[in-house]
């Protein structure tokens, strides 16, 4: 039933993914305070002086919108629970690819500006997507209970 539990999870999810969207995910100020790095979910700049870099990472945009939706679809898949338990395993795959990303810009591309022992600072979006990442191995968590209670009451049948 769609009032269970996974529902709320896998709506924050989406709500998660919607923050992390909205808002930025790192910046790192550099040794003089015109150089400053910036990574949201669609650009990854970084000022040096007046100058001013910037690298569309739209790809990271596009796999924290579909985390976001693959999680409001599992939500309506509620009468087939194997099914939200792959969607749930295909959200942390996805999670995961934007885990991995976001710590490639940030802790390896990021060290060429400003001082390299300065990793920079982890902002509200980044924060979002580990609070998604554990919504949805709660969500699977219930799902997976809610499946071997079925079983378990078919059983008794």
């Amino acid at each position: 039933m769609i009032q269970r539990v996974q529902t709320i999870f896998l709506f924050l999810i989406a709500v998660a993914m919607g923050v992390a969207l909205a808002n930025p995910l790192w910046e790192k100020v550099g040794a003089q305070p015109t150089e400053m790095a910036h990574l949201s979910a669609l650009q990854y700049s970084y000022q040096q002086g007046i100058t001013t870099f910037v690298d569309s990472v739209w790809y990271l945009a596009l796999l924290i919108a579909l985390v976001g939706l693959v999680s409001l679809y599992a939500i309506f898949q509620y009468k087939n629970r194997l099914t939200q338990t792959a969607l749930c395993a295909v959200n942390a795959l996805m999670l995961t690819a934007i885990m991995g990303i976001i710590l490639y810009k940030t802790l390896y591309a990021g060290k060429e500006y400003g001082d390299p022992g300065d990793q920079g600072n982890f902002l509200t979006g980044f924060y979002a997507i580990i609070v998604a990442l554990v919504l949805n191995a709660l969500a699977n968590r219930f799902i997976r209970r809610d499946e071997k209670l079925v079983r378990g009451s078919e059983r008794l049948r």
